[in-house]
């Protein structure tokens, strides 16, 4: 079995961004440089320049001179040309929901693109689903870039259809991922976000508005998918769907070894072609540590202690996350073929748990978590977290390393620690 695997390991929620390009301005510039139809939309509302100097990240801030406020893709095209044409151009930054972790969609004394701003002169039209096969699963949805993905999978189960890939947290711009790469437990068959997009339109950094493809203008369409928004704004992306689930069903397995738990996930992953309905549909993995508290909110009360005496016992416990996702017409055969995957993993015996949830309810499950968050005032705080991607042959040195003589031992809190391996073919 080929063993063409990558690790990657996330502290807290995936890091979802920006589009920062143009070369820097030293000094503030003057909006009244600006032809009359651009400077009627930039603001320099203080509490709009507030708002526009943090993000989810918290550590970074930076003030802009203004707030771009778009009701057309040509506003935007309009306000880089007009960069552009200054001796020293000045900075934008493109902002959609702001889940950057270090400023990157900020910018001192230069402009923030506020793009979710462009939604209310969509009329209606930021997502639009067909079916006319020009996809390879026949069906897809043409989705403005400063549309949140929650809104695309709310859209698309009105039609009986889902992207493919999403990631955890749903209430990020699809130009925000896509300008990354949208990872989550689904890569392992279906790739990133990125690896779903059939067409771009993308604002260049010369202001020119471009439909791309991986046939047409196929330079700027790769470029810009992952690009860390360095080659221009996505105002509007071509999803792949596919036919949506209705229900899924959920299992945790718990390790306390981490060769076997590593082991038992690239095994579970090699089963991964698209079209497999006996491959799981989602894997992920994460770590229990031996930090109260102990979030055990998945698992039956009556388990709840015992859990708690087995991470107290071995100071980390690995758990993967197994879940078959199913509908009227396969129900009758999901029990089967989640035993068939279950069988000969080598998790610690009756610590294996499951849940039945909603396809929506599923994918949707990191609001959930926010909500509470919010609740207990600990949502608007400082979020730093890394995504690291590390060599299958390295990844048992980096338990050790890392988990267990710097984080367990050095009782450092880590916060939300996913560990999964991901197929390089995909």
């Amino acid at each position: 079995m080929a063993r063409n695997i990558v690790f990657s390991k996330v502290m807290a929620l995936l890091w979802l961004s920006s589009i920062v390009f143009t070369q820097a301005q030293p000094r503030p510039w003057s909006a009244f440089q600006a032809p009359k139809e651009l400077a009627r939309k930039l603001t320099r509302n203080p509490q709009t320049l507030s708002l526009a100097s943090i993000d989810y990240g918290q550590i970074v801030h930076q003030t802009p001179f203004a707030v771009f406020e778009p009701s057309s893709v040509s506003d935007i095209s309009d306000l880089i040309s007009f960069s552009n044409s200054l001796a020293i151009p000045f900075t934008i930054a493109t902002r959609g929901q702001a889940h950057s972790g270090l400023g990157q969609t900020m910018t001192r004394d230069g402009v923030v693109l506020n793009m979710t701003h462009l939604n209310a002169f969509r009329n209606g039209s930021g997502i639009l689903v067909s079916c006319d096969g020009k996809s390879p699963l026949g069906c897809y949805a043409d989705v403005g870039g400063e549309q949140m993905w929650i809104d695309v999978l709310h859209a698309t189960l009105k039609h009986g259809l889902t992207p493919l890939a999403f990631t955890d947290y749903l209430y990020l711009s699809v130009g925000g991922t896509l300008s990354n790469a949208g990872i989550n437990g689904r890569d392992f068959r279906f790739g990133p976000q990125i690896s779903n997009v059939l067409e771009l339109d993308v604002v260049t950094g010369k202001g020119d508005l471009v439909t791309s493809s991986m046939e047409k203008n196929s330079e700027t369409f790769y470029a810009v998918l992952g690009g860390l928004g360095q080659f221009g704004v996505i105002t509007r992306a071509r999803i792949m769907l596919g036919p949506a689930p209705t229900r899924v069903n959920w299992l945790r397995l718990l390790y306390n070894n981490f060769t076997v738990f590593s082991r038992d996930q690239e095994h579970l992953i090699s089963f991964n072609e698209r079209n497999d309905t006996t491959a799981a549909d989602y894997i992920e993995g994460m770590l229990l540590l031996n930090q109260p508290p102990l979030d055990l909110s998945f698992y039956p009360t009556s388990d709840q202690q015992r859990i708690t005496s087995l991470v107290t016992q071995y100071g980390i416990i690995y758990i993967i996350e197994l879940v078959k996702y199913y509908d009227n017409n396969s129900e009758a055969r999901v029990k089967e073929v989640v035993a068939n995957l279950v069988k000969g993993l080598n998790f610690v015996p009756t610590f294996m748990f499951e849940n039945d949830a909603s396809y929506e309810e599923f994918v949707n499950r990191v609001h959930a978590e926010e909500r509470v968050l919010r609740l207990e005032g600990l949502w608007e705080v400082p979020h730093p977290w890394l995504n690291i991607w590390v060599p299958r042959s390295r990844i048992s040195d980096f338990n050790e390393g890392v988990f267990k003589d710097i984080i367990l031992k050095q009782n450092i809190t880590g916060g939300i620690s996913l560990v999964y391996p991901m197929n390089r073919n995909k």
